[in-house]
């Protein structure tokens, strides 16, 4: 038998990298993936999708935050799994505009736990056994770390940010859905994902384009901010497995166990660019790099305690960092044309064209 699961922002990074994966994991599965394509939503990211898939993928342009969306996707489709992706994550653009990261974020998750309260609560009180609202945060609600130790799964919230604000909203909201109307909620929260399908604005495809092009490699205050770095298809098979196994009102933490200072990241970007494209005339491509003036509340470090997820689901990363970020640099190197469309705006002329001005559920 099909199961429909909704999944939104899909066409995003971590989403369009989610789409294909549980499509060739799990047969029996029909998406419905629903997203607003804003400036980082790009249909180009599941070019083919529709007709490699047949009828198991359908998009939906919609809004997470429009309640009639929302409600009339749950009416169309019979909605047992949420994969909620969908969010405004750009901390600099947060800084700049947090309005839209509040409205998103929150009052985003508010509408689809909501309808899915709505519509998947029975007669008696109870729900389904079957269904699942998984919604993905991130380790920057919990703040900075110092110099040791790890976020767990109890570690206390404290956003520096609008944006991890927005997320630590989300996130209670979620959590209070579980206790107050026992919805079946699961949390996960994932360190820096890198990967095929990033937009050029975060710190691995904007240096791996900046360093192609001989550009300067703009790093904020002294480089010594430390991330830990997730392959994006590690973080995939993660989100299946808390989907499969994992236990409603319960919170995973989903880490790559590769802790790098952003300094050390563009470096190794560099090292392997010389080796691959060969030393530009102006020397090595290191040269390039330039400390600036830091961002405001910029959280040194993070870092995730992933014992957890390991021990009762038995999932742990497989792609080393090493050779991950060749395998990132690889991808973007060999999909040149679809940076470019990024980069000068045409993508947004995609969905014009593939689906002129449909919206919401048909």
């Amino acid at each position: 038998m099909t199961m429909d699961v909704l999944i939104t922002g899909g066409c995003g990074f971590i989403g369009s990298n989610f789409v294909r994966f549980i499509l060739n994991a799990r047969e029996d599965v029909r998406l419905v993936n629903i997203d607003n394509l804003t400036y980082a939503g790009n249909l180009a990211n599941l070019d083919g999708m529709e007709g490699g898939f047949a009828d198991r993928y359908h998009f939906i342009r919609g809004d997470i935050c429009d309640p009639f969306c929302v409600k009339g996707l749950f009416e169309r489709f019979q909605i047992r799994w949420v994969i909620h992706f969908a969010a405004e994550s750009h901390v600099d653009r947060s800084i700049l505009g947090p309005e839209a990261f509040i409205r998103t974020n929150v009052l985003g998750t508010f509408h689809l736990l909501e309808t899915a309260r709505n519509i998947w609560l029975q007669k008696d009180g109870s729900y389904p056994p079957d269904r699942r609202f998984l919604h993905i945060s991130t380790d920057e609600v919990f703040g900075s770390l110092g110099d040791s130790g790890l976020f767990t799964e109890e570690s206390p919230y404290d956003p520096s940010s609008p944006y991890s604000a927005s997320k630590a909203a989300a996130d209670h909201l979620a959590r209070a859905y579980f206790r107050t109307y026992r919805l079946p909620v699961i949390m996960t929260h994932s360190s820096n994902n890198y990967g095929p399908y990033q937009f050029p604005e975060k710190l691995i495809p904007l240096m791996i384009q900046n360093a192609r092009k001989g550009i300067e490699l703009p790093v904020y205050g002294d480089g010594g901010n430390v991330r830990d770095w997730l392959y994006v298809e590690d973080h995939c098979r993660a989100l299946l497995r808390v989907l499969e196994k994992g236990r409603p009102g319960e919170t995973y933490n989903v880490g790559g166990m590769a802790e790098k200072r952003n300094s050390e990241v563009v470096e190794l970007i560099c090292e392997y660019l010389d080796r691959k494209l060969g030393i530009r005339g102006e020397g090595p491509r290191t040269k390039l790099i330039r400390f600036v003036l830091d961002r405001p509340g910029h959280d040194r470090r993070y870092a995730l305690d992933t014992s957890k997820i390991r021990k009762e689901l038995g999932w742990e990363p497989t792609m080393k960092f090493e050779q991950g970020i060749r395998t990132t640099i690889d991808w973007y190197l060999e999909n040149t044309r679809w940076v470019e469309g990024i980069l000068d705006g045409s993508y947004r002329e995609y969905y014009a064209k593939q689906y002129g001005q449909r919206l919401g559920p048909q």
